[in-house]
């Protein structure tokens, strides 16, 4: 099924000590393994390395993501015009994406490589100003530009008018980004199952706004009128600000390409809510 395996790794990891005898045990399971980045000076190794992102998507089945969330992040920017799914392998501490954890990676991987597994698809979601366009697997971020600043911004839609806002700025955020900066900021946890937006502005001066849920069906325009400075920022998934000046309007629609995310059959978001974030289940441990 999966013969040919990518692997792409945190770029802080030791590779000779945190990945490589992981891929020893990757290695069992499939043919060929193909490293995205530049080759390494490993003696006797097994693999191939690359570093151009067509020639590696063309190439693998199958995306193994050793690292948290945000390297799933990274790799979902790389490797979504591929369309190969990807399986996170935990090499963190909070990894709602990265659900396979290396104390029972070789169990995991013999049902993965057995078909015993699902794959589900997430949604990103999509900015566009004029010709530019960025796009986010968790969130689209527009902020004033300037430390405890407000902003002023106008919120339509479907071309209908939602409300004008004085605020440090807006998140929205896709439901894989409810565990994300959007639960910071005080919104819902939202199951994946459900393909859906929250909308949560930034530390409002009004005390009546409060986060609301939209279809991804539906299309958003943020008015920036003004602000602090001559522009206010936006950002996908907590990557680089770029700036938009004042008296411009940004699209919000859901992208078109998906991300495939593998998990094995036992993967359950609510038990992984529980264990990330401290959940108790009282004295029943037998509840799952």
């Amino acid at each position: 099924m999966f013969q040919k395996i990518g692997v792409v790794f945190k770029e802080t990891l030791d590779f000779e000590s945190q990945v490589a005898p992981n891929l020893e045990i990757v290695h069992e399971f499939c043919s060929e393994i193909l490293i995205f980045g530049e080759e390494l000076k490993i003696p006797k190794n097994k693999w191939d390395f690359s570093h151009n992102v067509d020639a590696f998507i063309q190439q693998v089945d199958l995306v193994l993501v050793f690292g948290g969330d945000g390297t799933i992040l990274k790799a979902a920017k790389d490797f979504i015009i591929g369309n190969k799914p990807i399986l996170g392998i935990n090499m963190g501490n909070v990894g709602f994406l990265t659900d396979v954890s290396l104390d029972n990676l070789s169990k995991l991987l013999q049902e993965i490589f057995s078909g015993d597994f699902v794959i589900e698809e997430r949604s990103l979601v999509q900015a566009t100003i004029g010709d530019f366009k960025i796009f986010g697997l968790n969130e689209i971020v527009i902020h004033s530009g300037s430390y405890a600043q407000l902003m002023q911004y106008s919120l339509e839609l479907d071309e209908k008018t939602v409300y004008e806002l004085r605020a440090d700025g807006l998140i929205i955020s896709t439901s894989t980004g409810s565990t994300a900066y959007s639960l910071s900021a005080g919104g819902s946890i939202i199951s994946p199952k459900l393909d859906v937006w929250s909308i949560i502005p930034i530390l409002s001066h009004n005390l009546s706004s409060r986060p609301f849920v939209i279809s991804s069906e539906q299309t958003l325009t943020v008015n920036l009128i003004n602000g602090p400075k001559n522009e206010a920022s936006i950002s996908a998934d907590g990557q680089k600000d770029i700036n938009v000046p004042f008296g411009k309007s940004i699209t919000i629609n859901k992208k078109k390409d998906k991300l495939k995310l593998i998990h094995p059959k036992s993967y359950n978001f609510f038990e992984a809510c529980r264990e990330k974030l401290g959940w108790s289940i009282g004295t029943d441990k037998n509840n799952k």
